[in-house]
């Protein structure tokens, strides 16, 4: 469950945000979404299910000035989001494709639509890989 994970090259990456609604806490959905991610590792992936890895990750809200270029987000928000929850969830899959059948799966769904309904807003975007690298 916590052990390292190795992406392979040329796989996609789906970034899943997951604002939590005012007064929910990440301990109240954190059973839920352990039940989630036990889903998707447990019957999507093998070749067909396509699911290579995942991990999730809370905001705690340090922005990197040294990385960022504009205007830094606003920190009323920022301080909100620490305050009450915000989650992301970083799945690596074969293809785009197999994500989304394994997301349109009833199985998926059912744990899916039970985490919604403590969320204020989630979406997720996917993202192709064009590089990776380790130090030498």
């Amino acid at each position: 469950m916590f052990a390292p994970i190795t992406i392979p090259y040329g796989c996609v990456m789906l970034f899943n945000v997951v604002d939590l609604k005012e007064g929910v806490e990440i301990e109240d959905v954190e059973l839920l979404l352990g039940e989630m991610c036990n889903v998707v590792k447990n019957n999507y992936g093998d070749d067909n299910g396509g699911f290579i890895a995942g991990q999730v990750f809370k905001y705690t809200g340090f922005i990197s000035e040294e990385g960022s270029v504009g205007e830094p987000p606003d920190e009323k928000r920022s301080a909100a989001k620490i305050k009450q929850g915000e989650l992301a969830i970083v799945t690596y899959w074969k293809s785009f494709e197999q994500h989304e059948k394994s997301h349109a799966d009833k199985l998926f769904k059912e744990k899916f639509s039970q985490l919604v309904d403590f969320c204020d807003d989630t979406y997720e975007i996917g993202y192709e890989m064009l590089w990776q690298g380790v130090p030498e």
